[in-house]
């Protein structure tokens, strides 16, 4: 991927904390690079990652294609529509795959898989594969 050294080149200037042979496509939309840190060796697709609050990405993570992570939401209980953020932090070895969205406020522990097309709010526990919208654990990880 020739552009992935210029894409996390740019992103280092503009305050992105990013590791060691990170691979980052083209076509990624970031909010706010200051408030992103991705770890090692990881793999970010065309994705969308809406960072109001901090996204943390750990090392070795494969982040596919059209995925969307969101870190706010409007409270709609409220009369004014109050905005919530809350961080997403994303585990060494998570692999969040093509069309998920992955919403405010989630961890997905090390090794945790987010089948295509899924939809979490909730934790992913460690080692487990997930499927479905909302998610559910379908079965411990090889």
């Amino acid at each position: 991927m020739p552009f992935s050294n210029i894409l996390v080149f740019i992103l280092k200037i503009y305050g992105a904390k990013i590791g060691k042979d990170v691979r980052i496509k083209p076509f990624i939309h970031i909010k706010y690079p200051w408030k992103l840190s991705i770890g090692d060796h990881s793999w970010i697709g065309a994705c969308q990652i809406e960072n109001l609050d901090s996204v943390t990405i750990g090392s070795n993570v494969c982040i596919s294609q059209n995925v969307m992570l969101l870190t706010g939401n409007h409270n709609y209980k409220e009369a004014l529509f109050d905005l919530i953020t809350k961080p997403i932090i994303l585990e060494d070895g998570v692999w969040i795959c093509a069309n998920a969205i992955v919403c405010p406020g989630v961890t997905a522990y090390s090794q945790a898989v987010l089948c295509a097309g899924s939809v979490t709010s909730s934790d992913l526990k460690a080692s487990y594969v997930y499927r479905g919208n909302p998610a559910m654990a379908l079965r411990k990880r090889a």
